[in-house]
């Protein structure tokens, strides 16, 4: 199976603007392709995987892959999918997640001479003049396609800022400038990206010609890895100090049972013939399948110790083990006690375990919190700080989700 025969099979391809074209370029190693990331935290997440893995799979098979940092962008704020605007960045905090991007990115894509490079559009959009760009590009675009767009019509209800307006402009510069200066024939993104991309491609044919081979490719899902990579409202980071070895491992584990074969075939290098024979797999198969999409997923994060510790961790607490040695902890110092106990709602917060008081007090109230095995029934329970020493206890959300809590060692 050809490669781009392979993308579409994982159920990665959504929209293409010249099928032909691409398939060639793509099956014999010809592609020079971007895709952007802007970096409005300081590290990715699980909802990137898509991207990375794809990038990965590209450079296997001889394309040369750009990682574009939006050092640039990121200081305007892509209004896709949003009903709010971005949080405004300073350029010192844009730079930082930069530089912890790269460090990421390095685990599953091979830079260096003649092999995937890294640019930020921080070089050439931050040093545009105004007054130039539009008389360059402005001409290009139509305020009634630009309004018309996706990208824009949840933001349109709300209020669309002109800061946010320019968002499209910048990002179809960026493959502008990269297809005059790097050979960059092809960008990728999510599907929600579908209008600022085709600007980029758009904008080339307008200013370079009809015969500029121009791409434009858009995965099944957002940029965002929309239903990827999001879990009890926070982020699934790939940061081993936000997101536990364990906690990482644990999420893709519990994923749903409709979800699994989906992320197993978009997501991990398992052959499709491997797939295909687990796609019919049902009650404790579909759990193993779980496992294999935990464990490839870790693993490519984090390495095979800690995807196989994770492993051993999670099925010894599922068969009453009690293994903490791998299990996400929260250490508790005196402070944390009032006359020597803390209330069962701020020890759940405090774990992060809910966002407030408010949901911990349902999820009491719902059954959904045990310590030690036993059911936690009383919304004012206070727990002793003794039962804290030495090894602590267990706090379990739900069925599935673990927490150790410690007492720390006192000064």
């Amino acid at each position: 199976m050809n490669l781009y025969d392979e993308l579409v099979a994982r159920g990665l391809i959504a929209q293409v603007t010249d099928e032909a074209h691409i398939r060639e370029m793509i099956d014999n190693g010809k592609a020079t392709f971007y895709i952007g990331f802007d970096c409005t935290a300081d590290s990715l997440t699980a909802g990137h995987f898509m991207a990375l893995t794809l990038m990965k799979r590209l450079q296997m098979a001889g394309n040369k892959p750009i990682a574009l940092i939006g050092g640039g962008t990121t200081m305007i704020g892509d209004p896709s999918g949003r009903t709010d605007m971005r949080k405004m960045l300073t350029k010192e905090d844009i730079d930082y997640n930069a530089e912890c991007f790269k460090r990421q990115m390095e685990r599953f894509i091979e830079f260096g001479e003649g092999k995937a490079q890294m640019v930020n559009n921080a070089d050439w959009l931050l040093n545009l003049n105004y007054v130039d760009l539009l008389r360059e590009v402005g001409a290009c675009f139509s305020v009634n396609n630009m309004l018309r767009a996706d990208c824009y019509k949840q933001r349109m209800e709300k209020g669309l800022s002109f800061l946010e307006f320019n968002y499209m402009i910048m990002q179809s510069y960026d493959f502008y400038h990269l297809f005059q200066h790097y050979g960059c024939n092809m960008q990728f993104g999510g599907n929600d990206q579908w209008s600022n991309m085709l600007g980029g491609t758009e904008l080339i044919r307008k200013k370079l010609g009809k015969d500029a081979h121009a791409m434009t490719i858009t995965l099944l899902t957002d940029s965002n890895g929309n239903k990827m990579g999001k879990t009890a409202g926070n982020a699934v980071w790939l940061d081993p100090n936000k997101t536990s070895p364990y906690d990482f491992y644990q999420y893709w584990r519990n994923v749903d049972d409709a979800d699994v074969m989906k992320c197993i075939r978009l997501l991990t290098f398992l052959p499709l013939e491997q797939i295909e024979e687990m796609d019919g797999w049902e009650g404790a198969q579909l759990n193993q399948a779980k496992e294999i999409l935990a464990w490839e997923l870790t693993n490519m994060v984090h390495g095979q110790e800690e995807a196989d510790k994770a492993r051993d961790a999670a099925r010894a607490l599922f068969a009453g083990g009690g293994d903490k040695s791998s299990m996400p902890t929260t250490q508790l110092s005196q402070e944390d006690f009032q006359d020597g106990v803390i209330g069962a709602l701020d020890l759940m917060v405090k774990c992060a375990l809910v966002g407030s008081k408010g949901e911990a007090r349902r999820l009491i109230q719902q059954g959904g919190v045990s310590v030690d095995e036993k059911k936690l029934a009383d919304v004012n329970a206070a727990l002793e700080m003794g039962m804290f020493a030495g090894e602590g206890v267990i706090i379990k959300k739900g069925k599935k989700v673990f927490h150790c809590v410690k007492l720390g060692e006192q000064g």
